[in-house]
């Protein structure tokens, strides 16, 4: 792993320091660390000549124009990515405050006092002008340990800042399919009770001409309000489903709308994974896990540290204190000092070794959160790849079913007006149509949701060697 730390601290650090440090270098616990933690290969059903590894732009093959603006307003003004970049700029500061402690603090004053007394009747005033430094380090590395930690969590919030933008990328193309979806939907059932009505049409004139009960027209009736019904619940759902679109986009959901009405020519893109090991450095979620784990490593080499001493060392120049401003910057009136202490903690009430027990319950929770994270990761592959198999093969039994119960129906529709059938059969065969028509939608739906989990599993394009290599601090706060 590249190493974050930029040349001009290693610079700024002594020699001495460096080797105080590597000294106190410890080896930290290995969460991967039993056989078959990490498997070969992937075992659930997969596309062997589909592409390996997602594109970052992976949405671009699902065959719709419309989706690839949605997901660039999406990147820009989600407001979950916003408040998910402002996250990265709080761990950028904290890596500068970390830093600071590597430097000394320098500091300029100039006073003026004016003093008198009441029994003399003297006043007088007094100038002075200098500057004050101090340094103070561990032996052991104390503040170089928290700044690793401080790297570590920028990282984690990089990371977590990519987890958030896959998120939303999958969270804008499900949303927007469940729009179309749900267009489809209620166009199917505006067919539906169309046709219901022109059955009901027809029984209406059988009842009249004696042909047919009013059992018939009472069927039928309730079917044509069985239809009808439905449709309700789909528009408010459909609504909803703009609502949530227009959120994910930053915007506000009043009067949000989309162009198509429908899942027609829509396909998942076909996606195939590498290795599990590969995984590891794809999935961000995975990547900032082990930031995290690194940073209570360095948490608890910094726990350890202090058990050792500190060295400070002070310094002081100036000017005065002398009466007349004039003079201020007099030679002779130059003073200076410089000092060294050796600080050891001898009696905290326990204090150290609490911060030193706590630093490492936190390293081992961190150790257990990275092994089910990773094994998570594994798993949701695994399952996004069953789901994609199973729902591809769903739909194509279901296409099936849906035009063998269309022409059913219209088969005994025209029975049903020659009079060779009973309403009973042609009530059963419409009945199929609609659930048909209606299952297939929502198989079409689940078969793009299957491809989306699969993309999100992979990472979504996301490369932790690319993300690391081009990376740049956005606050300026380096020192120097």
């Amino acid at each position: 792993m590249k190493s974050m730390f930029p040349a001009a601290l290693l610079r700024g650090v002594s020699v001495t320091t460096l080797v105080i440090v590597l000294a106190a270098c410890t080896a930290n616990p290995t969460p991967l660390d039993r056989p078959g933690d990490v498997p070969e290969s992937f075992t659930a059903p997969m596309d062997r000549t589909a592409p390996v590894w997602p594109q970052a732009d992976w949405w671009a093959g699902f065959g719709t124009d419309e989706l690839a603006p949605l997901q660039e307003t999406a990147q820009r003004e989600n407001l979950d990515i916003a408040m998910a970049g402002a996250r990265v700029l709080q761990a950028e500061a904290n890596d500068g405050v970390a830093l600071s402690a590597l430097f000394p603090t320098v500091g300029a004053e100039i006073g003026a006092d004016r003093t008198g007394s009441r029994i003399t009747g003297l006043t007088g005033n007094r100038y002075n002008a200098g500057l004050t430094a101090s340094y103070q380090q561990s032996f052991f590395g104390g503040e170089f340990h928290n700044l690793r930690a401080a790297r570590e969590n920028l990282r984690a919030q990089r990371y977590a800042a990519a987890v958030t933008g896959i998120s939303v990328s999958a969270a804008v193309a499900d949303q927007y399919f469940t729009i179309l979806s749900l267009r489809e939907r209620i166009a199917i059932n505006k067919e539906n009770v169309a046709a219901a009505r022109r059955i009901l049409t027809i029984t209406e004139a059988k009842v009249s001409s004696g042909v047919s009960s009013n059992l018939d027209l009472a069927e039928q009736q309730a079917i044509v309000a069985g239809q009808q019904s439905r449709l309700p619940p789909l528009v408010a759902a459909e609504r909803e489903a703009r609502y949530a679109l227009a959120i994910l986009l930053g915007r506000p959901p009043e009067n949000y709308d989309i162009k198509a009405q429908n899942l027609d020519g829509i396909r998942g893109p076909a996606v195939q994974p590498g290795l599990p090991s590969e995984l590891l450095l794809r999935n961000p979620a995975v990547a900032q896990a082990e930031a995290s784990l690194y940073a209570a490593h360095a948490n608890v080499d910094a726990a350890r540290a202090a058990f050792f001493p500190s060295l400070g060392l002070t310094g002081s120049a100036g000017y005065g204190p002398v009466a007349a401003l004039s003079s201020l910057f007099n030679p002779s009136t130059f003073v200076w000092s410089i000092g060294a202490s050796v600080l050891q903690t001898i009696f905290d009430g326990g204090r150290i070794n609490a911060q030193k027990d706590f630093a490492k319950a936190q390293q081992q929770e961190l150790i257990a959160n990275y092994r089910k994270t990773v094994f998570q990761a594994f798993s949701d592959v695994e399952t996004a790849l069953g789901q994609a198999q199973a729902t591809a093969e769903q739909l194509g039994f279901v296409e099936i079913q849906t035009r063998a119960s269309a022409e059913a129906f219209r088969i005994s529709e025209l029975q049903y007006r020659e009079g060779t059938i009973d309403i009973l059969s042609l009530l059963t065969n419409q009945q199929q149509l609609f659930t048909a028509q209606d299952t297939l939608v929502q198989v079409k739906l689940g078969r793009l949701r299957s491809s989306l989990s699969l993309y999100n599993a992979l990472g979504g394009g996301w490369d932790q060697k690319t993300s690391d290599g081009t990376y740049k601090n956005q606050l300026d706060w380096w020192p120097l």
